[in-house]
């Protein structure tokens, strides 16, 4: 595993990192990334986001994966912005669970979509602390992409760091993705991220 910040690595200087990271791929956990951001008292700006993840490198797609809870308007405008802006969005319905709160599970189709998907890119960047993840990066790895993964350090799985190329810790890149406090479109994920207030009701 190389340094945990962009611009600091020992072995690469920035400009031969970029260089190395040929096609990228990105696959984003949209609801680690929600929760991470909550811990940041964050506000994603996804314009900014993408361009971040990106690098300048070259672009096969940007997969965001979410659950979706279809009655909510809010949310459906966010994902309607997201597909008309860069992302390729990956959703499932909200399932109820028996304490009431609501989910949805979307390792199993970033796996598939990382795997299916490995000979099309170089660098493959993962946004997601969950460990469930490990296996399908270590899998892509050892069919010759490159991983850099992105997440909350609080909320990561050391089995995930472990077995990725690159860890950034998503504190350490947190300005450059905040968005404008001017009124945005791309920040409608705050007020319609699916399950943040399913999630928190009592």
């Amino acid at each position: 595993m190389l340094d945990e910040s962009f611009g600091e690595d020992p072995i690469f200087t920035p400009e031969q990192v970029l260089e190395n990271r040929g096609r990228v791929a990105i696959f984003i956990d949209g609801s680690n990334l929600f929760y991470a951001a909550l811990q940041l008292g964050l506000e994603i700006d996804y314009t900014k986001l993408l361009y971040r993840l990106t690098a300048g490198s070259r672009l096969l797609r940007a997969f965001f994966y979410t659950g979706v809870d279809r009655t909510n308007e809010k949310q459906q405008g966010f994902l309607l912005w997201m597909r008309r802006n860069g992302y390729r969005v990956i959703a499932k319905d909200l399932v109820q669970l028996p304490d009431g709160s609501k989910k949805a599970n979307l390792d199993v189709e970033i796996a598939v979509d990382m795997m299916a998907l490995v000979h099309a890119y170089d660098t493959a960047v993962l946004v997601s602390g969950d460990g469930d993840l490990a296996y399908a990066v270590d899998a892509v790895s050892y069919r010759g992409a490159r991983v850099e993964v992105i997440s909350l350090r609080s909320m990561t799985s050391d089995n995930l760091i472990n077995v990725a190329d690159r860890y950034i810790d998503l504190d350490q890149i947190k300005e450059d993705i905040q968005k404008n406090s001017r009124p945005d479109t791309s920040s409608y994920h705050h007020r319609a991220f699916p399950g943040i207030k399913i999630l928190n009701d009592e």
